[in-house]
């Protein structure tokens, strides 16, 4: 597992309850594993953006933000969030119509007893960090 290296962060994992935190941890190391095979990615900040995990790409300023988050007025679901001034989740809704529940123009839901399509959700979190780099639509591995 990734260190924290943020204790705020760590805090508020701590502070999930046990079976969402496990789902919360497993899709932070997505994360940091999808950002370190991405080309021109380089190393992520990970901080808290309007009370939520967020991962950045500070250095390499290649990317858009990525957060994730489980709520307690939504307690059976977690999701991933992008920012929804780009078209990165409607592109996700064209590529992957039935890998995810989409909500709006940000997010990327899934309930807690689903298995995550890891693949596809791995492109998009990609694609995010990869968005200022100009090719912003996930590719397809075959």
């Amino acid at each position: 597992m990734t260190p924290f290296a943020d204790p705020a962060v760590k805090a508020h994992f701590d502070a999930y309850p046990p079976g969402v935190r496990k789902k919360m941890l497993a899709l932070r190391e997505l994360i940091f594993d999808t950002a370190a095979r991405a080309d021109g990615v380089g190393e992520l900040t990970e901080a808290l953006k309007w009370g939520e995990p967020a991962y950045l790409t500070a250095r390499s300023k290649s990317g858009s933000t990525v957060r994730i988050d489980w709520k307690l007025k939504a307690p059976e679901q977690y999701a991933v969030y992008f920012n929804c001034q780009t078209r990165l989740v409607d592109e996700f809704r064209t590529l992957f119509p039935h890998d995810f529940s989409f909500e709006g123009n940000r997010a990327l839901v899934f309930a807690l007893d689903q298995d995550l399509p890891q693949d596809s959700l791995a492109l998009c979190i990609e694609a995010s960090l990869r968005y200022h780099l100009g090719k912003r639509s996930p590719q397809v591995r075959s």
